[in-house]
């Protein structure tokens, strides 16, 4: 490796801090009922991590109708917040 001037990426661990905040109770209206009939009817989203060499850790949010299975919107950032779940929304709609 040395000769090929190779070297290794050590990637810290991803350690979870609680926030301070409280999280607000919501009712499930999905109860695991992954069945629809028509486009629009229900979603789910999903946000993912991604580490890059140039900017560290980014968020992938994305919006998913589960009739057709199809990314029906999506928005990517450095951070994860609110904001960003609120672009993938909007740009579903």
């Amino acid at each position: 490796m040395t000769s090929m001037e190779l070297r290794s990426i050590v990637v810290k661990k991803y350690r979870h801090y609680s926030s301070k905040t409280n999280i607000l109770d919501r009712e499930n209206i999905l109860n695991q009922d992954f069945k629809s009939s028509t486009i629009n009817e229900k979603w789910c989203t999903d946000i993912t991590y991604i580490h890059t060499i140039k900017d560290g850790w980014t968020y992938l949010a994305s919006v998913m109708d589960i009739y057709n299975k199809n990314i029906i919107g999506y928005a990517y950032g450095k951070s994860m917040t609110a904001e960003l779940a609120l672009k993938a929304v909007l740009g579903a709609a």
